[in-house]
């Protein structure tokens, strides 16, 4: 029967000297509302914790995180002013726009109020898209440091390939790799929005980059190598590659959605990298035919595969009442959806040979991490410029160009069953090993911490 169920590591070396050297250190982390950027900036802060840090977790309304769930943490809620339409709308680039105009003052507020009460802070570390914390930082003279939660190659696309013209900006990526990501697709897709929003917002994202005191990205070195070497010409802060996160941080409760794991019961029935897994998100959402193509695509390839579909992910439907008639009984117990999965123990499943995603950040580091070839469709965003690290540089994927039953069939098989699909997994196999390799170089890992913690307490004693 076709199955649908609802429902520190600390680096050696540095020891307890560094813990009690910062073991009074006060560090405020300032938040964006969003699933993929809540879970890297929990983890980062557990692992700061780990180092001996006090942590208090500065965070809007929207999206509160659950303080039971951290209680090493001290959480304080600001005011965002966020309308029930903008909500609805689900604009990010308005959400984004309006958090960083709301949240302005009630931070500033809160941030002289711990300034009262402890009597310092040794270092504003935030969100990058929570760009006004910067400016408040350099008011109230407190060190900034952003957190990130994208590729590093994404901070050349405002600041830089935006404002050059076709030949300036030919002449800037000369290299194969960034001539791979097919950066003239991106900058095309940001041109496409000269909203005023989008506009304020490349001003202001960009002047707080190049205040920032550091800036802390999560990802690896080989990862995006050339285009880190670009990255560090424009801004004159240090680039701290600290990634990937999800391997160095203790494990967390940071989900939004509550996570089905009842799942793994069904992935432990299947075979060795027979399953595809399919997420597209916290965010994305799609039509109701595309949803009729998406199960027709799955069912067809004949393979089995574990679906994700949140609440409201299809418009006009509620769940997944809109899946067509004879779709169950052709899959069989072939299929399983929920409405929400826990990823990392889904990726890491022997069970799990592909990963079909909307390649956020969080997901393609995630799914390098465990060796899984991926199938991309993004949606907005930086999901292209990844699709493009994934299919193009890294050559780990596949990018599904429409969302037609007969052509998600041929892709899914591609990818699962040929030879091309065999080939793709190798190199997948082979990043895993490098990203392995990363975890386990101590001088790596101990380097990038070491420089975090080291500005950190520069920057406080000055």
């Amino acid at each position: 029967m076709f199955q649908i169920t609802c429902h520190t590591r600390t680096s050696k070396g540095t020891g307890k000297k560094m813990e009690k050297q910062h073991k009074s250190s006060h560090l405020v982390l300032v938040m964006l509302p969003f699933q993929g950027h809540m879970t890297p900036m929990l983890q980062l802060a557990s692992i700061l914790h780990s180092k001996g840090f006090s942590i208090t977790i500065v965070h809007p309304e929207l999206n509160s995180p659950n303080p039971s769930n951290h209680p090493e943490f001290t959480f304080v809620s600001i005011p965002d002013k966020l309308t029930e339409s903008q909500l609805s709308d689900k604009n990010v680039t308005g959400l984004v726009w309006s958090l960083n105009k709301n949240c302005a003052v009630p931070l500033r507020q809160c941030l002289e109020k711990i300034l009262h009460s402890h009597n310092h802070i040794a270092a504003l570390i935030y969100d990058t898209q929570m760009y006004c914390a910067q400016t408040i930082a350099n008011d109230l003279g407190l060190p900034g440091i952003t957190l990130r939660t994208s590729a590093a190659t994404t901070m050349l696309l405002y600041p830089v390939f935006s404002q050059l013209d076709e030949e300036d900006f030919m002449s800037e990526i000369k290299s194969p790799e960034l001539q791979a990501l097919h950066l003239q697709r991106l900058r095309a897709l940001l041109s496409q929005n000269p909203a005023k929003e989008m506009m304020e917002i490349r001003v202001e994202l960009t002047n707080a980059l190049k205040s920032s005191l550091a800036i802390i990205v999560n990802s690896m070195e080989f990862l995006e190598l050339e285009a880190l070497s670009k990255v560090k010409q424009y801004f004159p802060a240090p680039i701290i590659t600290i990634g990937p996160l999800h391997k160095l941080a203790p494990a967390i409760c940071s989900s939004l959605f509550t996570e089905d794991d009842k799942c793994i019961s069904w992935l432990n029935k299947q075979a060795p990298k027979s399953v595809i897994y399919v997420s597209l998100g916290s965010m994305a959402s799609i039509d109701r035919q595309e949803l009729i193509e998406i199960a027709w695509g799955l069912s067809n390839s004949k393979q089995p595969f574990l679906w994700v579909v949140r609440p409201g992910m299809v418009r006009g439907s509620e769940w997944i009442e809109s899946l067509p008639n004879g779709f169950e009984e052709s899959v069989g117990e072939r299929g399983c959806i929920v409405k929400w999965a826990p990823q990392t123990e889904v990726l890491a499943h022997a069970a799990v040979g592909g990963f079909w995603s909307h390649c956020g950040w969080n997901s393609t580091i995630e799914s390098i991490c465990e060796g899984v070839p991926m199938l991309c469709k993004p949606f907005f965003g930086d999901q292209h410029l990844n699709t493009s690290y994934i299919c193009n540089v890294w050559k780990i994927g596949l990018e599904l160009q429409n969302l037609e039953r007969g052509n998600i069939e041929r892709t899914i098989k591609r990818l699962m069953v040929d030879m091309e699909g065999n080939d793709i997994r190798k190199r997948a196999m082979d990043l895993k090993e490098k990203a392995a390799f990363c975890l386990v170089d101590e001088g790596s890992t101990s380097c990038s911490f070491n420089g975090l913690t080291k500005h950190i307490s520069s920057a406080s004693e000055a």
